[in-house]
């Protein structure tokens, strides 16, 4: 008797078994690549993309039956659109079959996610949540950002922004006509069409801010860091457990296309086990002169792009270190209060370690990657952007564009036993739409796992404020 819920291969399945399902075996083709399509149809297919590849030998699968057998995923075979997986309904419950083996779906995270959302027989959800934005900030900053993501995933919608600036209001209802504007975080608070909202303020208030709004009832994504210290970070899980609400954080850059290619490359073992790691992100050029560059409303230099590196380091590393020992400089740029360079080492217990430099006084990069492991190493440099074009009564215009925004192609190089240094690039993993924002409505709507759970965003605050305070003593800082 087959189990319910229960995903299997059509070719593991006796004759008997599939004519039990409505179902027959064709023929078996050697392994390839195939592109698998989701019915757009189904509930379990929000958000997902149209067709995402996997490898395999693929077998094929006849529905003798449709009144108890439905098609819920095709795949093209020799231009034809040809079950790949399909839904059987039984006595006993739901048996899930495949044309290609389920590991190998699995081995896909798209692929992953559709199997789990058919295995756990979700209700099909039409509905949107509200998206507050606390900060709306300048045109074309992170207010604007979230605003533009909201309103492009499917299961969310900008419903209310809150600034106290009245040029930035202005600009919110211009950008976005027909969302609610506030001047106070209460009145956004009490909005009963806002379910979820993003604080995209200055660090130093994402505590206070994030707090009101969990007590209000409301689900928190707060802007990277999620606060200043590991107490108040402790306080903001504890509150989002008390009152049943997420918060969780925009950790952006995991999906930066350089970062999941190198994630994918120490994964699949290519330069056996890490044990150093370095980053590095700056240049020689006056930093901002906004409350990113005053340590009193930004925490201090480490905060703003460590936020994202020490995220990654922590990712790979899988947890925080044991000791943070940084130095910093203050020697040329004196209208700002952040320091002029950070310099971050971490220490795990077995011996292992990483290091993050932020740097305005750098007038040569060091690469953005450099990455060790017990077989290889990897590294990634930054490259300039700049766009020429010719523009009518203007002529040549030409425009440069922040180094860390476009992802870098990473260079590997593996020692074989016998044969000496292999040499290889691994091009940045091509990302579409909003990954976050698509994860969160997922969270939100299907009750699948947080973007990015609130305890590693805790570890990377802990780790922050160590260095912060290293920094500033000169000491190493080991975890609480």
């Amino acid at each position: 008797m087959l189990s319910p819920a229960r995903v299997v291969h059509v070719g593991d399945l006796s004759d008997t078994d599939l004519a039990s399902l409505g179902l027959a075996r064709g023929d078996t083709l050697q392994a390839g690549e195939w592109f698998v399509r989701p019915d757009s149809l189904r509930p379990e297919a929000v958000r997902m993309p149209r067709e995402t590849a996997v490898t395999g030998a693929f077998t094929h699968i006849r529905v003798i039956n449709p009144s108890m057998a439905a098609i819920v995923a095709t795949a093209g075979v020799r231009f034809a659109d040809v079950p790949a997986i399909v839904e059987c309904n039984t006595p006993n419950g739901i048996v899930i079959v495949t044309a290609i083996e389920p590991d190998r779906l699995r081995g896909v995270a798209e692929h992953r996610r559709f199997l789990d959302r058919l295995t756990a027989a979700i209700e099909r959800t039409t509905g949107s949540v509200g998206v507050g934005i606390v900060g709306y900030g300048p045109f074309g900053g992170m207010g604007y950002t979230h605003g533009l993501a909201a309103t492009e995933t499917d299961g969310l919608h900008l419903a209310g922004i809150c600034d106290t600036n009245a040029e930035r209001r202005e600009a919110a209802l211009a950008d976005f006509p027909h969302v609610s504007a506030y001047t106070e975080l209460e009145s956004l608070a009490g909005d009963d069409n806002v379910g979820v909202v993003i604080v995209a303020t200055p660090p130093v208030l994402h505590a206070p801010i994030a707090l009101a709004l969990l007590r209000a009832g409301k689900h928190v994504v707060v802007e990277k860091p999620m606060c200043l210290t590991a107490a108040d970070a402790d306080m903001l899980l504890a509150e989002a457990a008390a009152v049943g609400r997420t918060i969780t954080v925009h950790q952006s850059r995991r999906w930066d296309g350089d970062y999941l290619a190198l994630r994918r490359a120490i994964d699949g073992g290519t330069i056996g086990d890490v044990f150093n790691m370095e980053t590095f992100v700056g240049s020689f050029e006056h930093p901002c002169r906004w409350w990113h560059s005053d340590e009193a409303l930004s925490g201090g230099a480490v905060y703003d792009w460590g936020s994202h590196h020490i995220d990654w380091i922590l990712q790979i590393f899988g947890g925080p270190p044991d000791t943070v020992h940084a130095s910093s400089h203050k020697r040329v740029w004196r209208d700002v209060t952040n320091s002029d360079q950070i310099d971050v080492h971490m220490r795990w217990a077995d011996g292992r370690e990483a290091r993050f430099i932020q740097s305005d006084v750098a007038a040569i990069r060091k690469p953005k990657f450099f990455v060790q492991g017990t077989a290889g190493t990897i590294a990634a440099d930054y490259r300039p952007v700049i766009t020429d074009e010719l523009v009518a009564g203007r002529g040549h215009v030409s425009t440069s564009w922040h180094h860390a925004e476009v992802a870098s192609t990473l260079r590997v190089a593996r020692y074989e036993p016998g044969y000496g240094i292999v040499e290889m690039s691994l091009p940045p993993v091509q990302t579409a739409g909003w990954p976050f924002h698509r994860a969160l409505a997922d969270h939100l709507l299907l009750g699948e796992p947080s973007p990015v759970p609130a305890e590693q965003s805790r570890d990377v605050v802990d780790v922050l404020e160590r260095a912060h305070r290293s920094a500033a003593g000169s000491a190493a800082v080991s975890g609480a």
